[in-house]
């Protein structure tokens, strides 16, 4: 049975103002956030609020391709035209979706160094590294399945049956 830990409003509050700073202080600039769909998109709405910048946003979770991978050539040529991404989810897991964005956004011309990620949660065992994060955790030891504030509405079935979809996060 899963560990289900709630991530309280204040909790996530002080996660974006940890990323913030973090952002203010480095000399490399986003010109976007990137939501990323779904988990990101709260995230990234706040950050962009915290920084005053201009919020994007793709859809990965849905595996919808008009909603992934369209949206991702042309943010390549964004950073073809000079801009920088930042691309913001709640976690860092597994690292698949960093590597399938990664991976995409290279496929598409991206320029090198114009991407970064930024998470809540970073996985320290993950396949993947990310630039910026507001806490880390190893999945080798932790194993709860953290349940954001915009997830908490959600009946506790379709929580636990996210949490099923990859047990190995949280045997």
């Amino acid at each position: 049975m899963p560990i289900f830990t709630p991530i309280p409003q204040h909790e996530f509050v002080a996660a974006i103002h940890i990323l913030a700073a973090k952002l203010t202080e480095d000399t490399w600039k986003p010109d976007f956030i990137i939501g990323i769909g779904r988990g990101g998109l709260v995230p990234a709405v706040f950050l962009s609020h915290a920084i005053g910048l201009p919020t994007l946003s793709v859809d990965y979770s849905s595996q919808v391709k008009d909603f992934a991978d369209e949206p991702l050539v042309k943010l390549a040529k964004r950073t073809r035209d000079g801009e920088r991404l930042l691309f913001l989810d709640d976690i860092n897991d597994s690292g698949r979706t960093i590597t399938h964005l990664r991976g995409a956004l290279v496929t598409a011309g991206a320029v090198e160094g114009a991407v970064r990620f930024a998470m809540l949660i970073d996985n320290v065992s993950s396949a993947e590294r990310i630039e910026y994060c507001a806490r880390t955790i190893d999945r080798t030891v932790t194993k709860d399945w953290f349940v954001f504030p915009w997830e908490a509405v959600a009946p506790a079935a379709a929580i636990a049956e996210d949490a099923a979809e990859v047990p190995e996060r949280i045997a």
